[in-house]
């Protein structure tokens, strides 16, 4: 990921000195279980332990060489720690390290996503609570629709994050696996025995079978809820954008004070940070595609999963941690016109009671049909003649005069019967 998305957090986890520490890492784990099983000499692991350091630049140049990021860096640590170095390396293969590794890796990046989603949704939480009865339209196709209330909204979303979390978590789980089975995945130059031993120390679990990699659904699957997480925050970034559009300037995201909105047009106040993270959205959408590309390999293992591998996740989990570290921000700074959102409500003349209408004239005794078509004639008269609004078309209207009065209009015409059972909704964010 470039510069400009990468957060402090993502650079450290996917630096190079991280990846070879944790590749040092495996290794150890499979020495220290030859030694409990008496297979190498004992102390072994400690005497490397202590004598090998990563020097990224060295393995770099050493890899200028042998074209092989494992062997240079087997061949760096070996230089370092003497006799026991005849023993590094011993028996396993170079997937063995490096898948083992990546999950590791996979592991820091996903909790620090996790941490993210959860004060994303704590802050949902919160925000829908105090925002349960700021009364808005609901649109539908653009158009309005039904008054809803901000609180709703927010509590849509919290629900949603709640299930990313959980897909997350769940990803999490699947990768939580390790491999020391060797070429081909047979064990046939170590034992399960090493292999579980080995795995355990590092918390991880073997994979059951495996050929010369850990299989790729389980990578596939993490993209996958990467990609699903983003495009939530997009489909949130995305309403907010059209909220802020000047027309009906509902939402704002937040504007620093020396923040500059456009080079040639000082009045701007763009949604530039929704729309970055829409963006990036896109990029994990299409990293999902390889991922899925990746699964199928030849026979065995080869390494076309490899060179992409090397970008999507870095590029993904950072993109992914910057996107919920700006939505983060947008919640917390997040302007709400809650007079906008009243007068945007009432925009069209009562026109969003036409539902509550319909229904109180079939109770009367109208047929859905002639009572769905009164109601629609006289909401196209006030539609087109802004002149008039809906409530008096519909007292003037020869069909509904004996079935409507003022007096019900009025009743009929209650904004709180549309919401009456948000309060319901938002109790129910308790659960998450």
């Amino acid at each position: 990921m470039i510069p400009r998305y990468t957060t402090p957090e993502m650079k450290k986890i996917w630096s190079e000195k991280n990846k070879f520490s944790k590749w040092l890492e495996v290794e150890l784990a499979v020495l220290k279980a030859l030694e409990e099983l008496q297979k190498i000499p004992s102390g072994t692991s400690e005497a490397i332990r202590k004598k090998a350091k990563i020097n990224v630049d060295r393995i770099i140049e050493i890899e200028k060489e042998t074209e092989h990021d494992v062997v240079a860096f087997v061949k760096s640590i070996i230089d370092q720690v003497g006799d026991e170095g005849r023993w590094f390396h011993f028996g396993m293969t170079s997937s063995d390290v490096v898948d083992t590794a990546l999950s590791l890796l996979l592991k820091e990046a996903l909790q620090e996503i996790l941490r993210l989603v959860d004060d994303i949704i704590l802050s949902l939480k919160e925000m829908a609570l105090r925002e349960s009865n700021t009364l808005m339209i609901g649109r539908t196709h653009g158009v309005h629709a039904e008054p809803i209330t901000f609180g709703h909204k927010l509590s849509v979303w919290a629900f949603e994050m709640a299930r990313n979390r959980t897909r997350l978590q769940k990803s999490l789980e699947q990768i939580l696996i390790g491999k020391i089975s060797g070429a081909v995945g047979t064990y046939s130059n170590l034992s399960p025995e090493v292999e579980k031993i080995a795995l355990k120390s590092l918390g991880l679990t073997p994979e059951p079978a495996s050929t010369q990699i850990i299989q790729r659904d389980r990578h596939a699957q993490i993209i996958l809820s990467l990609a699903l997480t983003a495009s939530s925050l997009d489909k949130f970034a995305t309403e907010i954008r059209h909220l802020q559009k000047t027309e009906v300037l509902e939402l704002q995201e937040p504007f620093k004070e020396k923040q500059k909105g456009s080079s040639a047009m000082p009045h701007k106040k763009n949604p530039v940070i929704c729309e970055r993270i829409s963006g990036l959205a896109r990029l994990l959408r299409g990293y999902a595609v390889i991922a899925l590309e990746n699964i199928p390999l030849w026979h065995e293992r080869d390494i076309s999963h490899s060179s992409p591998e090397r970008i999507i996740f870095p590029d993904a989990t950072t993109a992914l941690h910057y996107s919920l570290k700006k939505f983060l921000e947008i919640l917390e700074g997040l302007k709400i016109d809650r007079a906008r959102m009243k007068k945007n409500l009432e925009l069209t003349g009562g026109l969003v009671f036409s539902s509550r209408v319909l229904t109180y004239l079939i109770e009367k005794g109208l047929s859905r049909t002639e009572a769905y078509d009164s109601v629609q004639r006289c909401a196209l008269r006030a539609w087109e003649n802004k002149e008039t609004d809906f409530a008096a078309e519909l007292l003037k209207d020869e069909t509904l005069k004996n079935f409507l009065s003022k007096d019900e209009l009025e009743k009929i015409f209650d904004y709180g019967h549309f919401v009456r059972y948000v309060p319901e909704i938002i109790k129910r964010l308790e659960d998450i």
